[in-house]
């Protein structure tokens, strides 16, 4: 059978392999949907060649924290607090969604983040009001011709009408049930995950078996950790109990202790952050200076598009802002001036690929242009005043660069997005289904009575009390047991 063959020719190659480095002027030949070759200049026979002079070759992006179905709720979040968000859209909107606005959640998510140069999701998807919504979330993944971990969420909203899940006990059977109907493969473009019920809200004994249901299927795992200064953040109890692990994807850790991080640390656990909804929430400092202080690596995640942007341009930008200044703070008000920038945008750039592929367990697939590895490739540049001229090619990456400025996007050898559209994608179509239902679900809502957000005046008040009581049991006491 004849081999499928694409030659991107001409383009300056940022590898993020540091055997291969940056080559100013490049050739990256894909053959069967796999990286064949990277050089300088390749003689190549018989290939598609895509002319890429003047743009920027570079691995695809790696969101390591994506709440994908929220996508028709773009921006409604734009003023809330965190606590409204709990309130607002995981106990209100989520329980008004049908298994078709995930669906359509999903499957326009991806292709927002595709459109972005986003090439792997981390799918945390904790909208699972029943096994046709589960179904339905995967189905728009897979659609969209992203590669992505499917998080499955164990997380009851509350629905609006009965729970169709009425013991924890059958959410688990139906994660399993997803596992063996919709994961027959590890090496598929959809792996398997496992998205945690937050620590604390729920017996410690129910948290215990979504960690082993998960890694019964070697799933991975990821959970938001430490993002809500007056709850715990289960990192002790987690340790004590022996199920801390390097299969797991902590998200946030803004309140951690040094001790914790130790935790974490020491047991291989990987970071996500998203810094614009911790900076935008009140979450605290996103968590850059404590994960270089203990040696976990920085990744990155859009988190939700009902606050913040689709694209991990925005999320690298402000994180490396941030940083910066953080790190020259005590400087400057001492009267003082930095000599050197503390992080480079060429260490920036590794957030969102090699630090993303290995925090999720595809290092060996995804994250660098490495010849043998899965071709997930994205091509900037073009017309954009921003695209010219790029000096520093790293630099234009983080600092000038959009979506707008995506002129290809290859997803394991195959364009999801050419010459600056997306392809095989009624867009508009899909734009018109977005608009209706979200005027359909916050329609439900209304019906129901159910403002939004909706906070009590308590707030995490009462999620503290509960939390409190449940880790006044004998099992929270002594969760090593």
């Amino acid at each position: 059978m004849a081999r499928h063959r694409v030659v991107l020719r001409g383009g300056t190659v940022l590898t993020m392999d540091p055997h291969l480095g940056n080559l100013p002027r490049g050739d990256v030949l894909i053959e069967d949907g796999v990286i064949a070759a990277v050089a300088p200049d390749l003689s190549v026979d018989e290939a598609e060649t895509v002319d890429v002079t003047g743009h920027i070759v570079a691995p695809g992006m790696i969101d390591t924290h994506r709440h994908t179905w929220q996508t028709q709720l773009r921006a409604l979040c734009a003023d809330w607090t965190l606590a409204d968000y709990l309130f607002g859209i995981r106990l209100g909107v989520s329980p008004a969604y049908l298994a078709e606005d995930v669906h359509l959640g999903n499957h326009l998510g991806a292709l927002d983040a595709l459109n972005s140069g986003v090439t792997t999701i981390l799918d945390f998807s904790h909208c699972n009001n029943t096994p046709e919504h589960a179904d339905a979330a995967i189905t728009g993944l897979r659609d969209a011709g992203i590669r992505a971990v499917f998080g499955y969420g164990f997380f009851e909203s509350n629905p609006l009408q009965p729970p169709h899940f009425t013991d924890h006990a059958l959410r688990l059977a139906d994660f399993r049930r997803v596992a063996d109907t919709h994961f027959p493969s590890r090496d598929a473009l959809l792996t398997l995950g496992v998205a945690l019920t937050e620590y604390g809200t729920l017996p410690f004994d129910t948290t215990r078996a979504e960690i082993a249901a998960a890694r019964e299927r070697d799933a991975l795992i990821v959970t938001h950790t430490g993002c809500v200064w007056s709850l715990p953040s289960g990192v002790r109890e987690f340790a004590a109990a022996g199920l801390l692990g390097p299969d797991q994807v902590h998200v946030h850790c803004n309140t951690l202790t040094d001790e914790e991080w130790r935790l974490l640390a020491d047991h291989g656990a990987k970071l996500s952050i998203s810094v614009e909804t911790e900076l935008n929430m009140g979450m605290g400092r996103p968590a850059f200076a404590a994960a270089r202080r203990h040696g976990i690596k920085p990744t990155l995640s859009c988190d939700i598009v009902s606050l913040n942007t689709g694209d991990l341009f925005t999320q690298t930008r402000m994180g490396l802002a941030f940083q910066r200044w953080a790190d020259t703070e005590n400087l400057n008000l001492a009267g003082a001036d930095p000599t050197t920038v503390t992080i480079t945008a060429q260490e920036a750039l590794a957030w969102t690929t090699v630090n993303a592929a290995e925090a999720i367990g595809l290092d060996h697939r995804i994250g660098s242009l490495t010849p043998g590895k899965q071709a997930d490739i994205i091509v900037t540049g073009g017309p954009g005043m921003s695209q010219h001229p790029h000096l520093d090619p790293a630099g234009t990456l983080v600092f000038q660069t959009t979506p707008a400025d995506v002129r290809h996007v290859l997803v394991a050898g195959r364009f999801a997005k050419r010459d600056g559209r997306l392809t095989g994608t009624d867009l508009p179509a899909l734009l018109a289904r977005a608009d209706a239902s979200a005027e359909t679900v916050l329609g439900r809502l209304a019906d129901a009575g159910r403002p939004l957000p909706g906070t009590p005046p308590e707030g995490w008040g009462l999620i503290a009390r509960m939390s409190a009581e449940l880790q006044a049991t004998p099992e929270h006491q002594q969760p090593g047991k």
